[in-house]
Protein backbone atom coordinates (compact mmCIF):
# COMPACT_ATOMS: atom_id res chain seq x y z
CA UNK A 1 0.00 0.00 0.00
CA UNK A 2 1.70 3.47 -1.01
CA UNK A 3 0.33 6.19 1.23
CA UNK A 4 -0.18 9.86 -0.01
CA UNK A 5 0.89 12.80 1.99
CA UNK A 6 -1.81 14.98 2.78
CA UNK A 7 -1.07 18.88 2.41
CA UNK A 8 -2.05 20.91 5.62
CA UNK A 9 -2.77 24.25 4.88
CA UNK A 10 -3.94 27.22 7.30
CA UNK A 11 -5.52 30.95 6.51
CA UNK A 12 -5.64 33.17 9.38
CA UNK A 13 -8.00 35.34 10.48
CA UNK A 14 -6.14 38.75 11.78
CA UNK A 15 -7.99 39.70 14.75
CA UNK A 16 -6.55 43.33 15.16
CA UNK A 17 -6.76 44.03 10.97
CA UNK A 18 -9.76 41.88 10.57
CA UNK A 19 -8.69 40.61 7.40
CA UNK A 20 -8.59 36.76 6.63
CA UNK A 21 -5.01 36.59 5.52
CA UNK A 22 -2.77 33.69 3.71
CA UNK A 23 0.57 33.10 6.82
CA UNK A 24 3.87 33.20 5.92
CA UNK A 25 4.53 30.81 8.79
CA UNK A 26 3.23 29.52 11.94
CA UNK A 27 4.88 29.11 15.54
CA UNK A 28 4.17 25.58 17.04
CA UNK A 29 4.42 25.50 20.93
CA UNK A 30 4.36 21.09 22.15
CA UNK A 31 2.88 20.29 19.14
CA UNK A 32 -0.16 22.61 19.21
CA UNK A 33 0.04 25.51 16.25
CA UNK A 34 -0.43 28.75 16.36
CA UNK A 35 -0.11 32.44 15.80
CA UNK A 36 -0.24 35.45 17.93
CA UNK A 37 -3.22 37.68 17.35
CA UNK A 38 -4.56 34.85 14.78
CA UNK A 39 -7.50 32.68 14.44
CA UNK A 40 -6.06 29.81 12.26
CA UNK A 41 -8.20 28.47 9.94
CA UNK A 42 -7.50 24.82 8.42
CA UNK A 43 -7.68 23.65 4.79
CA UNK A 44 -10.52 20.85 4.76
CA UNK A 45 -9.05 19.12 2.24
CA UNK A 46 -12.20 20.11 -0.23
CA UNK A 47 -12.90 22.47 -3.20
CA UNK A 48 -15.81 24.35 -3.99
CA UNK A 49 -17.67 24.08 -7.59
CA UNK A 50 -15.27 26.46 -8.92
CA UNK A 51 -12.34 24.76 -7.70
CA UNK A 52 -11.89 27.22 -5.13
CA UNK A 53 -10.57 25.48 -1.67
CA UNK A 54 -12.93 25.39 1.28
CA UNK A 55 -11.28 26.42 4.82
CA UNK A 56 -12.67 26.24 8.10
CA UNK A 57 -15.57 28.80 8.79
CA UNK A 58 -16.29 29.72 5.47
CA UNK A 59 -19.39 30.83 4.16
CA UNK A 60 -20.78 28.82 1.05
CA UNK A 61 -24.08 29.43 -1.01
CA UNK A 62 -26.01 26.54 -2.01
CA UNK A 63 -28.61 28.54 -4.16
CA UNK A 64 -29.62 31.42 -1.54
CA UNK A 65 -28.74 29.96 1.56
CA UNK A 66 -25.34 30.30 3.84
CA UNK A 67 -23.94 27.32 5.22
CA UNK A 68 -20.65 27.50 7.89
CA UNK A 69 -18.01 24.72 7.92
CA UNK A 70 -17.33 24.01 10.59
CA UNK A 71 -14.97 20.96 13.00
CA UNK A 72 -17.42 18.87 14.94
CA UNK A 73 -15.31 17.59 17.69
CA UNK A 74 -17.54 14.68 18.81
CA UNK A 75 -18.16 13.13 15.30
CA UNK A 76 -14.38 13.97 14.63
CA UNK A 77 -15.06 15.21 10.90
CA UNK A 78 -15.73 18.39 9.13
CA UNK A 79 -19.69 19.48 9.05
CA UNK A 80 -21.94 22.47 7.64
CA UNK A 81 -25.06 23.71 8.90
CA UNK A 82 -27.08 26.63 7.76
CA UNK A 83 -25.37 29.86 9.38
CA UNK A 84 -29.13 30.68 10.63
CA UNK A 85 -29.33 27.67 12.33
CA UNK A 86 -25.59 26.76 13.91
CA UNK A 87 -25.05 23.93 14.80
CA UNK A 88 -27.59 21.65 12.66
CA UNK A 89 -25.32 20.02 10.94
CA UNK A 90 -24.53 17.19 8.89
CA UNK A 91 -21.14 15.74 7.62
CA UNK A 92 -19.34 17.62 4.91
CA UNK A 93 -18.26 15.34 1.75
CA UNK A 94 -17.17 16.35 -1.34
CA UNK A 95 -20.27 15.23 -3.01
CA UNK A 96 -21.84 18.88 -1.15
CA UNK A 97 -18.43 20.68 -1.03
CA UNK A 98 -19.01 20.09 -5.47
CA UNK A 99 -22.70 21.75 -5.18
CA UNK A 100 -21.26 24.92 -3.15
CA UNK A 101 -20.08 28.32 -3.53
CA UNK A 102 -17.31 30.14 -1.26
CA UNK A 103 -18.84 33.17 -0.66
CA UNK A 104 -16.21 34.35 2.26
CA UNK A 105 -15.67 33.48 5.72
CA UNK A 106 -17.66 33.64 8.99
CA UNK A 107 -15.12 36.28 10.69
CA UNK A 108 -15.31 38.24 7.50
CA UNK A 109 -19.44 38.42 7.23
CA UNK A 110 -19.36 39.21 10.61
CA UNK A 111 -16.99 42.70 10.37
CA UNK A 112 -19.15 43.75 8.18
CA UNK A 113 -22.42 43.67 10.17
Amino acid sequence: MEFKKRKIKFKAWAVENRLVMRLNSIDCNKGELFKKDHILLQFTGLFDKEDEEIYEWDVLMLSFEKFVVYWNESANGWYYSPINNFPQGSPFLIQEAGRMKRFCSYYELQSTS
